[in-house]
């Protein structure tokens, strides 16, 4: 069984779209996805540095937009989905929930824009930020974030756990961190999937009670407890609230473990999320999709994954 899996914010880099944009049907794409976003998303994916991108406002609608006309290359156009389950990583939530058919692209564009404004305005309330907490005891480095006061935002599985929080609560946390931990601040703007987003949260229920949801055309897995959502509208419902509590990324991957997953492929920009599978879904094989050199490769990968694929291309 295959996944596809779509990374959230930070995972941006300076430049990274430039390689995809040489095809003009690309190019022409991400046009069409910046003009419902209202944002010129070929600059910023190609000549932007990177404190610009940074702003949340700009960086989720330009992640689920790279995940977007990425996977329409990987499948040439098609409507045709080959993964046999989908998800990704806070924003990236939106792009799978496109790829699964729970959103038009305009919807996901029209979503993620209001998202990153609303985001960036709670944000603006009070300093916050966000920081990942490498290796330690899970349960040292959770009683250490609780007792600086702060959220543990994201549980990516073995070796992190996010914590979120006022900045001054997170120098606590450095000041004294849990024994044998690595603590990386990251860039972010805020301290997402916490109470600080509570208004955003707001915004968008307004918003997601105007748009119509679609049937989902595959399974797709939600960050707030790992399980499969039941239609496009849970699947909305659950973005939305999402905003506002911690994304379970080690549910997620335990339930590609369940499903049998035994390849992972990352839309671009990739990296996160292949490196958090490789920690926690062992045997698992995965791709980060990077740029339209690797697109051969990577149409290979999905082949030999496929729930349709002969065993003997699964195992290759």
């Amino acid at each position: 069984m295959l996944a596809i899996v779509a990374p959230g914010q930070g995972a941006q880099k300076p430049g990274f779209l430039e390689p995809w944009l040489a095809d003009a049907d690309t190019a022409a794409h991400l046009d069409r996805l910046g003009a419902v976003a209202e944002l010129d998303l070929t600059h910023y994916g190609t000549r932007a540095d990177e404190d610009t991108i940074r702003d949340t406002a700009i960086a989720q609608p330009l992640l689920v937009a790279a995940g977007l006309i990425t996977l329409a290359a990987l499948t040439d156009g098609s409507d045709e989905m080959p993964a046999g389950v989908l998800a990704g990583h806070s924003v990236g939530e939106i792009t799978a929930a496109a790829a699964a058919g729970a959103l038009t692209e305009e919807q996901a564009m029209t979503l993620v824009r209001e998202r990153g404004r609303a985001m960036a305005e709670a944000s603006a309330i009070a300093p916050t930020s966000m920081t990942a907490v490498l290796r330690g005891d899970p349960e040292e480095v959770l009683a250490a974030i609780e007792a600086a006061g702060l959220t543990p935002a994201n549980n990516n599985g073995t070796g992190q756990i996010v914590a979120a929080g006022a900045v001054e609560q997170l120098a606590a946390l450095a000041e004294h961190p849990p024994a044998g931990a690595r603590l990386v601040p990251l860039s972010v703007a805020g301290a997402f999937h916490t109470e600080h987003m509570a208004p955003a949260v707001e915004r968008l229920a307004d918003l997601a009670r105007g748009l119509s949801t679609g049937a989902l055309r595959t399974e797709l897995l939600s960050n707030a407890d790992g399980r499969a959502v039941t239609d496009g509208a849970d699947a909305l419902f659950r973005i939305v609230g999402q905003v506002a509590n911690p994304v379970r990324w080690d549910l997620c991957m335990a339930t590609m473990a369940d499903l049998g997953v035994t390849g992972l492929l990352e839309l671009s920009p990739a990296g996160t999320l292949t490196g958090l599978a490789k920690r926690n879904l062992k045997g698992v094989e995965t791709f980060a999709l990077n740029g339209p050199e690797q697109l051969d490769e990577a149409r290979a990968f999905v082949r030999a994954h496929r729930a349709d694929a002969p065993q003997a291309a699964q195992r290759a």
